[in-house]
């Protein structure tokens, strides 16, 4: 599980290859409420790399800010691939940031179903054009599962820098 530490020594290194790579970042938030965008804002300097970020609990926020279809929402849920995938793309459209994550997820303790248990969480990670998903079923109490979630999704936006960078 996710560690407070952990989370700031990850959003610190984000950070650093930001500043290094000249990329701005945005966030897309439902289930982790802002976590992911306070886990970068508390890093001294995060600045430079971050100006925006969405929390879009509802499904009318998610539309109206970010362009979710009424559709996807409708077909798929707002836990799902096809929304998230929306979600960042929209999230950065509006922004002007080069990367942006956005998540959707059952935190719990209720809400889930069979499909969508408690502790499932769609990820996404990409800038206004492409982006790339992933579902996550993650274990704990809600605190729990919102943590471990800003920790993959700062996992993510590091290995996208690393993996291809912006220079």
């Amino acid at each position: 599980m996710a560690t407070a530490s952990g989370i700031q020594e990850l959003a610190s290194r984000l950070c650093l290859l930001c500043q290094q790579q000249r990329v701005v970042l945005t966030t897309a938030e439902s289930c982790t409420g802002g976590g992911v965008a306070r886990a970068i804002t508390d890093i001294a300097g995060s600045s430079s790399c971050f100006e925006t970020g969405y929390v879009t609990y509802s499904n009318a926020a998610k539309q109206r800010l970010l362009g979710v279809s009424s559709v996807s929402l409708e077909l798929f849920g707002a836990v799902s691939e096809t929304v998230v995938h929306e979600m960042v793309r929209g999230a950065c459209r509006d922004s002007g940031a080069e990367l942006g994550v956005a998540i959707s997820g059952v935190a719990g303790p209720g809400g889930g179903t069979p499909d969508k248990p408690v502790g499932t969480v769609w990820l996404a990670w990409g800038n206004a054009t492409q982006s790339q998903a992933q579902c996550y079923r993650l274990n704990g109490e809600r605190l729990e599962v919102r943590r471990e979630a800003v920790a993959l999704a700062l996992r993510g936006l590091i290995d996208r820098l690393q993996e291809n960078p912006f220079d």
